[in-house]
Order: C-alpha cells, then structure tokens, then sequence
C-alpha cells in the first residue's frame, strides 16, 4: 500500500518523534510505500528515515522552492511546480493518507484532502494521528461541524482519529487491504 504522510519539516519535540519512528518502522515493516513531501528535515526525516530503515520504499514529492531540501536518497523523487501540484500528486500516488503533527501547511494539505473526500474526488481512508492530543482541538472544531450541519457526510466517513501509529495502520489495512 502506498501510504500518505502529512506532516511536519520542522524539529521537534521527542514526544512527537518517537511516535512519528514508531509508526514510520510498523509502515515499513509491513512492506509499505511512504509517500510524503520529500524534505529530508525535521519530522519529515524521522519518518523518512524510519520508513528505509525497516525496508519500506520512499516516494518523495518535493516542491521546486524546497528542492535543495530534498532527501537526497528515495525510490523516486518528483519535484511540483506549486503546493497546488504537490498535494495532487501526493493523492495520485497514494493508496491512504495519514496526517500527523503540523503547522499550517499540514492543516491546509489536511483540510483540502477532506474537502476532496467530502465532495467524492477520492475515498481514500484518511486517518488524523493524533499524537499526544495534538488534534484534540481540531476533533472538537470537526465535531461541531457535523453536529450543526457543516458536513454532508458523517464525520466518520471522512476521517478517523488515531492515538498511536498501531492503531493508524491498522485502520488502514483494513480500509484498504481487507
């Protein structure tokens, strides 16, 4: 399965990384493709790296600002011309997708993937990791979306929150493989 992180570049915290390799090394393991945006910094090197390390395949979807950034090693690296092309991209080549720990850009490439999804542009699984409750708040924003009638599809059917990479992977080999 080629699986599609969203996350973040940046360094951070180790309760953010150990759960990031944890689940980056199940994906791998499990003989899965990474997809991701294809920085070799921050927390997108840790997954990254944890992916390889467990001899998974790395599919890296850079963008021509952030190129020189790039892992310089992967199974295939394409450089977009625009955020626009690489969030394209990185849906075409993916099978699922997974969004973990960001910033703005995690949170625009999260929410543009649930717009497609709820108006029928694809129906890949889509799981928000939740690390350390990182999304606790965004839950409760998503949640009240669908309560008011923000959403006209179930909640459930757009997205599933996940409290550990286990029960990430899980979710989606089931939504895929099964």
């Amino acid at each position: 399965m080629n699986i599609c992180v969203f996350l973040s570049a940046a360094d951070l915290d180790a309760r953010y990384t150990t759960p990031a390799r944890d689940f980056a090394i199940r994906l791998g393991k499990a003989g899965h493709t990474l997809v991701w945006g294809g920085s070799d910094t921050g927390l997108m090197k840790v997954v990254a790296d944890g992916v390889a390390d467990a001899g998974g395949r790395l599919v890296g979807v850079s963008v021509d600002f952030l190129a020189a950034k790039a892992r310089p090693v992967a199974d295939e690296m394409v450089v977009a011309g625009d955020l626009a092309e690489r969030k394209a991209l990185l849906l075409a080549k993916s099978d699922a997708i997974v969004i973990m720990v960001g910033g703005t850009g995690t949170l625009d490439e999260a929410t543009e993937i649930l717009e497609l999804k709820k108006h029928g542009k694809h129906d890949k699984p889509v799981v928000l990791l939740n690390t350390d409750g990182f999304y606790d708040g965004l839950k409760v924003q998503f949640q009240r979306m669908e309560d008011e009638g923000f959403l006209p599809r179930p909640l459930a059917d757009l997205v599933t929150f996940a409290d550990d990479g286990a029960e990430a992977l899980a979710h989606l080999e089931r939504a895929v493989l099964h």
